[in-house]
């Protein structure tokens, strides 16, 4: 296999390369600087590239010769998870203080043998649903580079549906390792809270946001997560054990499964365009073909009440968020807006929006009494276009983004595990994705079920063009 056909291969075929002998750890890394250096001048993926760094630790990995499960293997990793000796910039100039130490994930990505190549870009504060800002070049889409890859995590998306990295984790803390995943024809699953430590952070958002990987398979998912699940000491959030290794269950047949179909959005009047809800609906038919129970199910998810106590978590915490930044003032005016409509809220409306979370999550988790996976769009429709919204109002957009995202939120506010899964491309060659819902702590089955999917219908093989020309 060629270097440049390698790196369209994922986690999973890599780290059999170099342990095989196939390719070395250091020749497969530069292949992948090679590829970032020609294409994101193009694509900004990247906010800082570990050029030498990740060519010295693939040497050394070379050199000991380890049997790691990625050793070798290119991951980049969000802007807003510690690196030692950087300021977690989190998509802003405002923060200039170093971290004194690599996060959990980044330390047990190095442990397992993975080279971070690269911290990717996110939007400011990761407030909104696309990857640009006013001090650098908007991040675009490798199937369309008049689109863009979604946010918050869209620089990580992109670096991996470009072949840049062989995976990159992101962070979802209302839709942002879905967005992006849906919008570049990814997997990405977000884990049950708790599943992977953020630390040094015991939490983010008030419990909102969770990391995870974005990866070209199920697999490969499967694997990177293996190697990056548990908690740490201080974490406020633990998940229950799998009862399985994520890998087990992305190899495991489903069974038969109930799964209940819900195209109604969080919110009343929000449309869904019509090649979104066909693949919604192709979907649940090549469910049924596979043997599960399909049902449509669109229960009450109490949308009004959840979707307003959600847009105060937001903006409330929009305004932590700057607050706790080392240089607030160096924000862009568009973040700063958005952090000043949190900061107005009344401290009773913030106490009211928070305390209700366990009701919310009981009455959301009674649709898995009847079904074992729920079925919906991702986005109400594909992928928007770079700077579609940018000469909106900070209240105007936010109603936009709000009404794009509509299925997502509220599993953050719940925590259950929610994956997206692609599911075929638009008229215009972008694309598609749909979402898969689980029960709480159970990544196992949407891996299952996932993987399943993607037998019936491969997606990782496709490459997006134009990005080599």
């Amino acid at each position: 296999m060629e270097l440049t056909e390698l790196c369209f291969a994922g986690v999973v075929r890599q780290a059999q390369a170099v342990r095989s002998g196939e390719v070395s750890a250091r020749d497969l890394v530069a292949a992948h600087l090679h590829r970032i250096e020609r294409v994101d001048p193009r694509l900004g993926a990247f906010r800082v590239v570990f050029a030498e760094q990740a060519l010295a630790q693939a040497e050394a990995l070379d050199a000991a010769g380890a049997d790691l499960p990625l050793r070798g293997v290119p991951v980049a990793v969000k802007e807003d998870l510690a690196v030692a000796g950087l300021p977690t910039t989190k998509g802003t100039n405002a923060a200039h203080v170093p971290q004194p130490r690599d996060s959990a994930v980044v330390r047990r990505l190095r442990a397992a043998g993975a080279v971070v190549i690269g911290r990717t870009r996110m939007p400011e504060l990761g407030l909104w649903p696309f990857t640009e800002s006013s001090w650098a070049p908007p991040t675009r889409n490798p199937w369309s580079l008049t689109h863009s890859p979604g946010g918050s995590s869209g620089g990580s998306a992109a670096a991996v549906a470009a072949g840049l990295a062989a995976a990159a984790i992101g962070t979802d803390g209302a839709g942002s390792i879905r967005i992006p995943a849906a919008m570049t024809g990814l997997f990405g699953l977000k884990p049950q809270r708790g599943r992977v430590s953020l630390a040094p952070e015991p939490r983010m958002w008030g419990g909102l946001v969770v990391a995870g990987p974005l990866t070209r398979t199920v697999a490969d998912w499967a694997l990177v997560a293996d190697v990056i699940h548990g908690a740490e000491p201080g974490d406020a959030d633990a998940a229950h054990p799998p009862r399985t290794t994520f890998t087990e269950a992305a190899r495991t047949d489903p069974g038969r499964l109930r799964v209940g179909v819900s195209l109604r959005p969080w919110g009343p009047g929000i449309p869904v365009s019509g090649e979104v809800r066909d693949a919604v609906l192709d979907t649940a038919a090549l469910l049924t073909d596979l043997g599960h129970d399909v049902v449509r199910l669109d229960p009450p998810m109490r949308e009004l009440t959840a979707s307003t106590q959600f847009a105060v978590r937001y903006l409330r915490t929009a305004h932590l968020a700057r607050a706790g930044m080392d240089l607030p003032d160096l924000l862009e005016p568009r973040t700063r807006a958005v952090a000043e409509l949190g900061r107005r809220l009344p401290r009773a409306l913030t106490r009211w929006a928070t305390a209700h979370d366990a009701s919310l999550t009981a009455h959301a988790d009674r649709v898995f009494t009847s079904v074992d996976v729920l079925l919906t769009p991702v986005l109400t429709r594909p992928p928007i276009r770079v700077g579609e919204w940018a000469d909106r109002s900070v209240v105007t957009a936010l109603l936009a983004a709000a009404r794009y995202t509509t299925f997502l939120p509220l599993w953050n506010i719940t925590g259950n595990p929610a994956a997206s899964v692609p599911a075929g491309r638009s008229a215009a060659g972008l694309p598609l994705a749909v979402q898969l819902v689980g029960r709480r702590h159970d990544e196992c089955t949407l891996l299952s079920v996932s993987a399943q999917l993607e037998r019936a219908r491969p997606w990782a093989g496709r490459v997006p063009s134009g990005l080599d020309a």
